[in-house]
């Protein structure tokens, strides 16, 4: 077992890194070119800064039984498809539950956008939003050691 991290704009690098280093699991963090990161523990891949890059890279090393932190609904449903575990950045854990309605309302979001409408943005983060995502991602390391 593994974390891969869609490290790009996660806000919870740091939880998962003190986190999985308590338990010696591997991390690692994928990012593009624009972004740089040394935490000392995770082993990181830098991607071209082309769309999608990350996501692509972070599917193919991505096997079963890994843990994924993304807020990406497609990269998640890989994860799912290949027998991982997948959260975002907010502690919600993505399962065949709720990946459906997941994907569609991605699906429309996209589809208001492109016909030049607006959705709404991320709300900002808080303290709160750390410590959920912290007890949730401890609860998934506990039941896949």
């Amino acid at each position: 077992m593994k974390i891969l991290v869609d490290a790009d704009a996660c806000p919870v690098k740091e939880i998962i890194v003190r986190q999985a280093k308590k338990r010696g699991i591997p991390v690692v963090m994928l990012l593009d070119t624009s972004h740089i990161l040394n935490d000392g523990y995770s082993k990181v891949i830098t991607v071209d800064k082309g769309r999608d890059s990350v996501d692509i890279r972070l599917a193919n090393l991505l096997e079963a039984g890994d843990i994924v932190v993304t807020q990406d609904f497609g990269v998640a449903a890989l994860a799912l498809g290949k027998r991982a575990k997948a959260m975002n950045q907010n502690g919600m854990v993505y399962d065949d539950r709720n990946m459906d309605q997941l994907l569609f309302e991605r699906h429309l979001g996209q589809k208001i956008r492109r016909a030049g409408g607006r959705t709404a943005g991320a709300k900002k983060r808080t303290r709160s939003d750390d410590e959920s995502f912290e007890r949730a991602f401890i609860d998934i390391l506990e039941k896949n050691i």
